[in-house]
């Protein structure tokens, strides 16, 4: 049982020395992910467009 209550201490300790992010860098970092999301999902669109239309042409 003392196992226990030494993890739990170690892992408060441990949890009182991370640097939490503020909210400017999470709206930061929200941003940077949406963005990068529609991009990806841009580019996948007209891939997948263009070989639609290469099959189009064979078929």
């Amino acid at each position: 049982m003392s196992k226990i209550i030494t993890f739990g201490k170690e892992c408060i300790a441990e949890l009182r020395k991370v640097v939490w992010p503020t909210r400017d860098d999470v709206v930061a970092a929200v941003k940077v992910v949406i963005v990068s999301t529609i991009l990806v999902a841009v580019f996948f669109g007209a891939v997948d467009a263009f070989f639609v239309a290469c099959l189009g042409w064979f078929f």
